[in-house]
């Protein structure tokens, strides 16, 4: 089976270990979380862009968020409830699946650090430079600061992935619930393996440090003119949307770095496995009820169409 699957470019995926009783009682948990992270997201996305009120430069950058989250969870939940069903023996996926489902997984999870870092500068200028605001945060440099998360995202990405593809294949099993770059490279058995390694590891380092670096340092400043301005109403309005962007950070930083942190570790691969999938799921499910509904206009919006629909049923 192991060369007929080699020559095929068929892959075996482990999936979700479930025993076969609590099959439909995961599978019901995953959908329902999947649907509520569509929904919610989706949500967001339709009230911000059909309300007149809501088209600031602020709201239209935290759009980059729900998108990447449905992108994320997407990629790969559809996938895993599908075999849940199926035997772990019979989780075949092709190997061109494999690397675009590891793309996406990877675009995902850099443009999480890109978007929430970008959307740090646009509360740095509004609470540093309010009164430039409006000339600096412009829709022109909405368009470039979420062009430039995406394009990094998906820059750093295609060389990531460039560099696993071109190596050849001894080996026909993800360990892993789902398709990424470390298992993808793991199928190989050349020596030039060490170089994924090595440039997997910078790729993280200067993400994270970059990601980390930025919004410690905007923080730090907007801390800074808080603390020299004694305003309070302006340190009641950084706590407030600074305060939610901040916990938004905390959950996806901590999240991304669970499973990255246990790749290197394979006696905890079954917490890795997990914290890998808890990673494409509570972030993308609680960025809608932490960062959307803790901004007071979009929860200002929210409680008038539920007003609405308990006048009008």
């Amino acid at each position: 089976m192991d060369n007929l699957t080699f020559t095929n470019s068929i892959l075996l995926v482990e999936g979700l270990t479930v025993t076969p009783q609590s099959s439909y009682p995961v599978f019901i948990l995953l959908l329902l979380v999947y649907v509520f992270i569509l929904v919610s997201n989706i949500g967001l996305i339709i009230v911000i862009s059909t309300e007149k009120n809501l088209h600031h430069p602020m709201h239209f950058l935290f759009c980059n968020l729900p998108l990447n989250d449905i992108m994320g969870t997407t990629v790969i939940l559809p996938r895993l409830m599908h075999d849940i069903f199926r035997e772990t023996s019979e989780r075949y996926i092709s190997y061109a699946e494999c690397v675009v489902q590891a793309y996406f997984v990877h675009v995902f999870a850099v443009a999480c650090h890109y978007v929430l870092m970008i959307m740090a500068f646009d509360r740095y200028v509004a609470i540093c430079n309010p009164l430039r605001y409006t000339a600096i945060m412009t829709n022109k440099m909405v368009v470039k600061l979420s062009a430039s998360a995406w394009g990094l995202s998906v820059f750093m990405v295609s060389i990531l992935l460039g560099l696993t593809i071109r190596l050849s294949r001894c080996r026909s099993k993800i360990e892993n619930p789902f398709c990424d770059n470390a298992s993808l490279f793991k199928l190989s058995c050349e020596n030039v393996v060490c170089l994924n390694n090595i440039f997997g590891i910078v790729y993280t380092v200067i993400v994270f440090t970059f990601s980390l670096g930025s919004v410690f340092i905007t923080y730090g400043k907007i801390a800074t003119v808080c603390i020299t301005s004694k305003n309070k109403s302006l340190n009641s309005k950084a706590i407030k949307t600074c305060g939610t962007h901040i916990a938004v950070y905390i959950i996806m930083f901590v999240s991304c770095a669970s499973f990255i942190f246990l790749h290197r570790f394979p006696e905890y691969s079954e917490r890795r496995k997990l914290a890998s999938i808890m990673f494409h799921i509570v972030p993308p499910g609680l960025n809608p009820l932490v960062y959307g509904l803790q901004t007071k206009e979009i929860r200002q919006k929210f409680l008038q169409i539920w007003c609405r629909k308990k006048v009008n049923p």
